[in-house]
Order: C-alpha cells, then structure tokens, then sequence
C-alpha cells in the first residue's frame, strides 16, 4: 500500500520541561520507535512532518524534522503542521511542568518546593480540533495492565488507534518492542520485533486505513 499524496505527522522522543537552566523533567524515551515511523512513512511515498523532542538520532532522508524542548513548543509545531492526512503521536510527551526558576536553585539551600502544572494533552486536543486529521492514533507506554489501559486512553483521548506498549523493561531506550493496536474492532497483540518492523506494520496498515 502507498502513502503517495498524503501528509503523516509523527512526534517522537521524550519533552524537557525546564526547572532551572540547568535542570529539567525528562523521561527515557530515545525517540527510535517515533523516526523508524517517520521512516518507514516517507519510504512508503507520504509527505512527513517529524515534530522531534530532544534526542540524538539522525533524520531519516526525506523527512521535514521540527526540533522542540518542551510539551508548549511541541503542541504548537503540530498544530502549525496541520492540516494532515494522519497523526502519529509516539513521543512520550511529560505530563508535568513547574514555573522555571531564572537562576540555579542552589542545593544548600535546600529541597525546592515545586508547584506541579499539566502540560497540553496533545493527543485530546488534536482530537477535538476542527483541522483533527482523518486517522489519530496515540501511543499508551505503560509498566501494567497495558491492553486495559490503551483501551482506556483511546475512549478518554477519542483517537481511532492506541498502539499499547510495555515499557517496563528497556523498551524506551532498547531497539525492540511488542505492542498492541487498540482499535474500535478490538485489540491485536503483535509478536516482538525490531522497532523498524513495528513501524513498517504500522504504517501498512495507517496506509489501508487511508486508502
């Protein structure tokens, strides 16, 4: 199946959320599973737009990559990217920020009393856009009871897709992974592969859902 006149925006890799200028709130995501979409999208004939977190991986050739640090920057550049045939949401955004300090907080002066923020819920709010693309799919990393809660997160986020990961172990930063495609039909459990694998399964099928 070809993606040939279609545009797919992909996100990837983790967000920073500042503390101070040089401390931030972080995750481990490496971003690998969110470029081999990229990848295998553009191999696959669509037009790409990659909203990347900070990470250290090259940009696949042909792909149109947009670098962010935070949860803010990130919301904004998909939404500027629009209007697209697919989202394809893999970055594993931080659900937390804090008012940054301008200056180092100084460890003698004790442990900083954070005041906690939610950032954007990107997922829910393409989803409830007037531009939302014809196919959403969101990405659910979870240490337990991952099918329940990617089917979960589908309802409560209103996305067609949830693809349901384990991360307990090292999937974040490992070249492997097993995941589930939660959908209206139901739940399809995909036997362990290579990260570039599951992103080329993805896209066939991201493919036939917009053919």
């Amino acid at each position: 199946m070809s993606l040939a006149g279609k545009h797919v925006l992909v996100t990837a890799g983790p967000t920073h959320e500042p503390i101070d200028p040089v401390r931030v709130i972080a995750n481990r995501s490496s971003g690998r599973q969110g470029f081999a979409i990229a990848e295998a999208a553009v191999q696959a004939g669509a037009r790409v737009t990659l909203v990347a977190g900070p990470v250290a991986l090259a940009t696949p050739v042909g792909v149109d990559r947009i670098d962010v640090e935070t949860a803010e920057q990130m919301a904004s550049a998909v939404f500027e990217a629009l209007p697209v045939d697919a989202a394809v949401l893999v970055a594993a955004v931080a659900d937390w920020r804090v008012e940054p300090s301008s200056a180092k907080l100084k460890k003698g002066d004790g442990p900083p009393q954070l005041h906690f923020l939610p950032t954007r819920d990107i997922l829910a709010e393409l989803s409830a856009s007037e531009m939302r693309p014809k196919l959403m799919v969101g990405f659910a990393a979870e240490t337990d009871d991952v099918v329940r809660r990617g089917m979960a997160k589908r309802h409560a986020k209103k996305a067609d897709w949830i693809v349901a990961n384990d991360v307990s172990g090292d999937v974040m930063g490992g070249a492997r992974n097993q995941v589930h495609l939660v959908t209206e039909q139901g739940v399809e459990s995909w036997p362990e592969a290579d990260k570039e694998d599951v992103a080329r399964v993805l896209i066939l099928r991201v493919a036939q859902a917009l053919a």
